[in-house]
């Protein structure tokens, strides 16, 4: 199997959480470089390497330069959102598949002009939504989506973390740099893997948010209509006790599926059993691993720059719903 190339781009807190994934993963991974301006935020990630008794990446700080210096053949990037658009366009016109870190961007006009670039310059583009790339969302999808189900009725769908305490005074709480708050952030992941599992776009959403005196929203409700009729219901709470879960529930004539915003298990309850069993399953490494599975032909991008777009409309239409106090709004 061919090692590939990587570029670390971005070092912060959720670039060392991926380390450890990618640390197991030498047999088919390189990171080659990283690209991290903040000396702080590289010399903890250097720490992690050394620790682990493996050669520290070189960190080159500008991006430009680092495209032109090392022989690479992928990407990762994961750096604040408003950074997103234009270091993914950069890589992939440099000749790199990308794995980008979710939101993909931060509004609908750029996820419509990085669809352009992914198809300008024919580069694999998988957004790194854990759950979509998940085998217990992607083998739920399928069996809601083969009938054994039955028919779809409902979802419910519930986050929450400490998010606004942890997060302020940092650039996730910036709009500019962020491009929404807790919804957008730690709730891109429920947005995101709502629909994958109901297969189907919403026709309209109402919704509720809350600042909680912060510069973003922390708390959020929002009820809407699938295309096929079937109802959603997905509750947002960033200003938790310490802590970050999920549970999400879909109601069908025939079953009850259970399982996280993150792909973090997968339960059925059948029509006639009296509890939720367990659906086995392979383990996964994470988004990493997965992708190259999609990188080498071997699985379907399930994530493609499509759901960056989708997200950023169903996100504008809750922003829009919540700025009228509910009012039903339309989904692109």
């Amino acid at each position: 199997m061919t090692t590939t190339r990587l570029a670390l781009i971005g070092c912060g807190g959720m670039a060392r959480y991926h380390i450890h994934n990618l640390m197991q993963q030498q047999d088919t991974t390189t990171i080659t470089a990283v690209c991290e301006p903040s000396r702080t935020a590289y010399d903890e990630t250097a720490a992690l390497f050394a620790a682990a008794g493996l050669a520290v990446p070189p960190n080159e700080p500008d991006l430009g330069r680092l495209l032109a210096t090392y022989p690479l053949d992928a990407a990762f990037i994961i750096t604040p959102h408003v950074f997103h658009h234009e270091q993914t366009v950069a890589c992939m016109a440099a000749g790199l598949d990308v794995l980008l870190e979710k939101p993909m961007v931060m509004n609908a006009a750029e996820a419509v002009s990085l669809i352009a670039a992914q198809e300008r310059t024919g580069r694999l583009l998988v957004v790194a939504f854990p759950g979509s790339l998940s085998p217990q969302i992607r083998a739920a999808a399928r069996m809601l989506r083969s009938g054994e189900l039955g028919r779809l009725l409902s979802i419910s769908a519930t986050a929450w973390q400490n998010w606004g305490p942890n997060t302020a005074n940092t650039w996730r709480q910036v709009p500019e740099m962020a491009g929404g708050g807790f919804l957008f952030d730690t709730g891109a992941h429920m947005l995101n893997t709502v629909v994958d599992l109901a297969g189907e776009g919403f026709t309209e959403v109402s919704a509720w948010l809350d600042n909680r005196g912060r510069p973003v929203e922390t708390m959020g409700v929002v009820i809407g209509r699938l295309r096929s009729g079937a109802w959603v219901s997905m509750h947002g709470c960033g200003e938790a006790i310490p802590s970050c879960e999920s549970d999400v529930r879909v109601f069908c004539d025939k079953a009850i599926l259970r399982t996280g915003i993150w792909g973090e298990r997968l339960d059925i309850q059948r029509a006639g059993r009296t509890a939720l069993r367990r659906v086995p399953l392979p383990p996964s490494l994470g988004v990493w691993e997965q992708f190259l599975a999609v990188r080498r032909g071997e699985l379907a991008n399930p994530c493609p720059p499509e759901v960056g777009l989708r997200m950023a409309r169903l996100y504008d239409a809750i922003v829009a719903s919540a700025a009228s106090g509910g009012a039903p709004v339309s989904v692109a």
